[in-house]
């Protein structure tokens, strides 16, 4: 018979783990680290790095500029952020742009000076820290005051746009341009500072080409388009006018009559105003559709999105003049008959005396 005290001993002792259920949990365990600090390797090795001094640590200091190129590629922009002492180590940092392996965009981007690798590729792909000039060209603007408002906002010299604008063939416009006169198209754009006069120019050329091939515009005809638009951005004054004054230019052009557009003469005679002078209205200069039949030989103005559909699709109707008899309004009066003109043409000039002060 067993000795139940025995027993009694035997069974209060611990059970014991056997050696291989032992070396097994500690290789599961094991293994469980090691995939967690393989998954997080980098941010292992960042903070390693940190406390030994390889990486800079913290927020960082003074703001500075890097400029990402169209190209560049990782070992670029890892140099670049050295250079401008964003990030402290080449290698360090072109490993932690190949660890996130992200897409960079051309631009110029605000970050903070002595900051963590994994950081500074944080800042150049949030679109936030992207620096622009943005720049709102209205219509109806001539050339020369489009440079001159693309000179102030960027601080590239009135003088580079000009130069640049020289050379039309660079910019694919059609022969017959005398200038890119018209071919600037009114928007708002945001402008990298890194862009050279020649390269805004481009910008705002192909915005317009962007226009004329979405609204169905062969190139054969852009010149054409453009210049009656031009005409038209200069002479309507609201909205729902500009088609209006579109029929009547294609009206004349359609009988053989001059257009008599003051806003050509203005601009052959290189005036500001829309009031011109028999002297004006009778020099020879291309551009006056007194002395010249259909349209000039180029664009007056830069156009928008508007001027261009009113050139496309002028509303129906027999008008053949037109006259503006509040110029604070822009209330316009449109006639069949030269007759009908005259009593408008009066209506204005009283207007006129009403107000003497008005400068348009």
């Amino acid at each position: 018979m067993s000795d139940p005290q025995y027993l009694s001993r035997r069974d209060l002792r611990k059970p014991r783990i056997r050696p291989l259920r032992l070396l097994a949990l500690i290789a599961v365990v094991a293994l469980v680290i090691g995939s967690l600090a393989f998954v997080n390797r980098v941010a292992i090795r960042g903070i390693y790095e940190q406390i030994t001094g390889a990486e800079y640590s913290g927020e960082g200091s003074t703001i500075t500029n890097v400029i990402i190129s169209r190209g560049d590629v990782g070992t670029d922009v890892a140099r670049k952020l050295v250079e401008a002492d964003v990030t402290k180590n080449y290698d360090i940092t072109l490993r932690s742009i190949y660890s996130a392996n992200p897409t960079f965009f051309p631009g110029t981007y605000k970050l903070p000076s002595q900051i963590p690798s994994t950081k500074a590729i944080e800042y150049l792909v949030d679109p936030r820290n992207a620096i622009t000039n943005r720049i709102t060209i209205r219509e109806g603007l001539r050339i020369n005051s489009v440079f001159e408002l693309l000179a102030s906002d960027t601080g590239i010299p009135k003088e580079n746009f000009a130069s640049a604008a020289k050379d039309l063939s660079a910019f694919g416009i059609p022969k017959v341009a005398p200038s890119l006169e018209g071919y600037l198209f009114a928007a708002t754009y945001e402008f990298d500072p890194s862009y050279t006069a020649q390269e805004i120019l481009n910008v705002m050329v192909n915005r317009t080409k962007e226009q004329l091939l979405g609204d169905g515009v062969k190139e054969k005809d852009w010149h054409k388009v453009l210049t009656l638009a031009s005409i038209v951005q200069r002479e309507a004054r609201q909205e729902q006018d500009f088609y209006k004054v579109s029929r009547v230019f294609l009206n004349r052009i359609k009988i053989n009559m001059p257009l008599q557009s003051d806003a050509t003469v203005s601009y052959g005679v290189g005036g500001n105003t829309f009031q011109t002078s028999a002297a004006d209205r009778a020099d020879q200069n291309l551009y006056n559709t007194y002395v010249h039949a259909g349209l000039p030989i180029g664009p007056i103005s830069g156009v928008g999105a508007l001027a261009i559909d009113a050139a496309l699709n002028p509303a129906e109707g027999n008008w053949l003049y037109f006259v503006s008899v509040n110029l604070k309004t822009g209330e316009t009066v449109f006639s069949d008959t030269f007759a009908q003109h005259e009593e408008a043409v009066r209506v204005w000039i009283r207007w006129l005396k009403e107000n003497p002060d008005w400068n348009d």
